[in-house]
């Protein structure tokens, strides 16, 4: 389960190296209910239900200005597990209203594109989980011991990718689940 503090951010979403002041003049609580507002209007325009909510960060009730300002917002829409995560601006309130934009963004496809082609967007995003969405270890995930050699996570990635993959009638956050799996574990083999 996705926490709200601290930061649970997507384990493939790469870090912005250096965070940059925005133009947005917005307060902290103005753009959460930016943000909750806008995901409540996308709900009701596409007629497909956001739920699940959880606005994930490393703000605390004891430091609301914390070092690492990204923040990452995890919800449900038409069955699908999102995650819209942006750490680009210095301020945390900056970044919120980042994904506000992105929200509305998407808003605007579906008023101009329709429902398939947010949809296609959706599962862009959904390849995104919280490190605690799977918290299975990827060798436990892969089937395989620490510390094998990388054709040997490649082939047990393969093995798995037959049944998991969408494609061959598995499921996407499976899929998501092996893909993560697979690039931890590569990550970790010399």
């Amino acid at each position: 389960m996705t926490q709200e503090y601290p930061l649970q951010w997507p384990t493939s979403w790469p870090r912005t190296p250096r965070p940059a002041k925005s133009q947005f003049k917005t307060s902290l609580s103005a753009a959460i209910d930016n943000v909750l507002g806008s995901l409540r209007l996308f709900g009701a325009d596409s007629g497909r239900k956001v739920e699940k909510v959880v606005v994930s960060s490393n703000v605390s009730l004891m430091d609301r200005n914390p070092k690492d300002s990204g923040v990452a917002v995890y919800f449900t829409w038409d069955g699908i597990a999102t995650c819209i995560a942006v750490d680009r601006y210095l301020k945390l309130e900056e970044n919120l209203q980042a994904i506000h934009h992105v929200i509305e963004a998407e808003r605007t496809k579906l008023r101009h594109g329709g429902l398939n082609l947010v949809r296609a967007s959706f599962r862009g995003y959904a390849a995104l989980p919280s490190p605690l969405a799977f918290p299975d270890s990827p060798w436990e995930v892969l089937g395989i011991q620490p510390g094998v050699s990388r054709e040997e996570i490649e082939r047990a990635f393969r093995e798995k990718a037959k049944s998991a993959h969408p494609d061959a009638g598995g499921d996407p956050d499976a899929m998501a689940r092996l893909n993560d799996a697979r690039a931890a574990a590569l990550r970790g083999a010399a």
